[in-house]
């Protein structure tokens, strides 16, 4: 597990779908419109975040820092992930945290459940409006 997460820390050349298992899973309970609440398998996750390639370019990330609680399951940590920086949509410092239940076996994430704060990533994307249409009509946008 440590090695996991130094890994993770310093993303020494490091791409976060590397982190997976080839049939890993990486779940958003909370995502926002638009976007998966579910991905599996490393292809697929490596597939995703290639594609957000120009949503990457509305911030900038200065920074990550991360408090880890090992629990009594040694396949299983829990995360508090912080990334800030700023957003180029308005113009100002964001923070963004996620706590994140994270499932290992033989150094490699098997589950990755990652709950964001879904109006925090709308105002960092420039993406409100689409959130305020998907809660005023019950459904995803």
């Amino acid at each position: 597990m440590q090695v996991l997460l130094e890994r993770a820390r310093d993303r020494d050349g490091v791409v976060f779908a590397d982190l997976f298992a080839e049939d890993g899973v990486l779940t958003y309970p909370f995502a926002p419109p638009g976007q998966p609440a579910e991905l599996r398998g490393r292809d697929t996750i490596r597939s995703y975040f290639s594609a957000m390639g120009r949503a990457r370019e509305l911030f900038v990330q200065d920074g990550v820092e991360a408090t880890v609680w090992e629990t009594d399951d040694p396949d299983l940590v829990i995360a508090e992930i912080t990334h800030h920086g700023r957003s180029n949509v308005t113009g100002g410092p964001y923070r963004l945290t996620a706590l994140g239940f994270i499932r290992v076996r033989n150094g490699e994430i098997v589950r990755y459940d990652d709950y964001m704060d879904p109006i925090a990533l709308a105002r960092l994307l420039g993406r409100t409006g689409d959130l305020a249409a998907a809660l005023s009509t019950g459904g995803a946008a």
